[in-house]
C-alpha cells in the first residue's frame, strides 16, 4: 500500500510538470503551450503561450500548423464597432528582451477546423515556424487553467478592461 501511494504520489508530480512545458529555439524562449479542452461538437478552438525573445535581434513568427485542425494562424481580438472580434494578424514581431504573449482575449493560435476533440488531459503539436530562429515542434497540452474559472469569464474581463 506505501508503495502504490508513493506510485501516486510521483505519477502527480510528474503530469503537473508535463502541463506546462518549456522550449528553447535559439534566442526565442516559448513558454508552456497550451489550450483549453473542448465539446467533442466544436470546429475551431485556440492555443496560447508566451514567446519571449532573450536575443538582441528581432525574430518574427511566421506561420504556425498542427494535425490537430486543417487551418491554423495567429489571430487578436480587436474592438471594432463596441464588438470584439477575431482577426488573423499574418506574422508576429517578438522585440529583442521582449515577449508576445498569446492569451485568451488577445493574441491566440485560431485552430480552425479540429481534426479531433481537444479533450482535457490530451495533447497535439504544434509547429512554430521562425523568421531567424527557424522552425521548432512543441507540445500543446489541453487543460483548464486553474485561475481561467469557467466560460468565457477570463475573456469578459478583457473586454471591460478588468
Amino acid at each position: 500500500m506505501r508503495h502504490f501511494v508513493l506510485l501516486i504520489a510521483v505519477c502527480c508530480a510528474i503530469s503537473t510538470s508535463a502541463a506546462a512545458q518549456d522550449y528553447m529555439l535559439g534566442d526565442i524562449h516559448i513558454m508552456k503551450p497550451w489550450s483549453r479542452p473542448l465539446p467533442p461538437v466544436s470546429v475551431n478552438g485556440a492555443a496560447y503561450m508566451t514567446l519571449m525573445n532573450k536575443g538582441d535581434s528581432p525574430d518574427t513568427l511566421l506561420s504556425v500548423s498542427t494535425p490537430a485542425a486543417k487551418k491554423a494562424e495567429v489571430h487578436n481580438h480587436i474592438m471594432e464597432g463596441g464588438l470584439m472580434k477575431m482577426r488573423p494578424v499574418g506574422a508576429l514581431d517578438i522585440t529583442p528582451g521582449g515577449a508576445a504573449v498569446l492569451q485568451p482575449g488577445g493574441y491566440h493560435v485560431m485552430l480552425m477546423g479540429l481534426t479531433k476533440p481537444l479533450v482535457e488531459g490530451q495533447s497535439f503539436p504544434l509547429t512554430l515556424n521562425f523568421e531567424r530562429a527557424g522552425s521548432i515542434e512543441v507540445t500543446v497540452m489541453i487543460f483548464v487553467p486553474e485561475e481561467s474559472g469557467h466560460g468565457n469569464m477570463q475573456h469578459d474581463k478583457k473586454k471591460t478592461g478588468g
